[in-house]
């Protein structure tokens, strides 16, 4: 079961409570849930290291796909993030979250990523999908098995998790000002510490 331990006992309207609720009325699929999900513990993980706001940036990495089953189309007006985007706007979310929505999509909305949050979303996006593929394809199903080395051994094999822009990665980790083997270590093991709340303990759903 995909869940998180992330929660706050904060009441107010741009919580992670209100995030959560949005992703889960807009997305059905498992894995897409799971991928937010990850993103969310990621980014939490990576803020400290740049004086950031861990719920702000959790935040981010939440909801930044909540539209992308509804709008998976990447080309014209009606497209992710762009529809998402104006939801938020609509709902009174955070110019911060709005930005570094767009942001993650520089091809289809234009807005580049300025902020250490805006580059750090970017950089952890595709990555947390390609550490959970090396993940599912452990005999255990479970992150805790899965090694920096066993990642960077699948990095080098294009035709594993083709769908992962490597690419796109480093260049984002060069961004941030990051070697990408500490990258890969820190998005790793903040996903090991939450692999029960992204269903990667290898403990298959009831």
């Amino acid at each position: 079961m995909l869940n998180s331990p992330f929660m706050t006992a904060e009441e107010h309207t741009h919580d992670r409570a209100a995030a959560w609720a949005l992703v889960t009325e807009w997305t059905t699929d498992p894995a897409l849930i799971r991928h937010m999900l990850s993103v969310e513990t990621a980014m939490r993980a990576y803020a400290p290291r740049y004086g950031g706001d861990p719920e702000m940036w959790g935040l981010l990495g939440l909801i930044h796909d909540f539209d992308y089953q509804r709008y998976p189309v990447l080309t014209g007006d009606e497209c992710h993030p762009v529809m998402g985007v104006k939801v938020l706007r609509e709902r009174g979310w955070p110019d911060e979250i709005l930005q570094g929505i767009l942001a993650h999509a520089t091809e289809r909305t234009g807005v580049h990523p300025t902020t250490d949050m805006e580059k750090t979303l970017v950089a952890v996006d595709e990555l947390t999908g390609l550490v959970a593929a090396v993940a599912f394809v452990r005999p255990s199903k479970n992150i805790a098995d899965v090694q920096l080395s066993s990642i960077k051994k699948k990095w080098k094999e294009k035709g594993f998790a083709a769908g992962v822009h490597r690419e796109e990665i480093e260049e984002a980790t060069r961004a941030l000002g990051m070697p990408l083997d500490e990258h890969i270590a820190i998005v790793l093991a903040a996903m090991q510490a939450n692999a029960a709340g992204l269903g990667l303990d290898g403990v298959k759903s009831a």
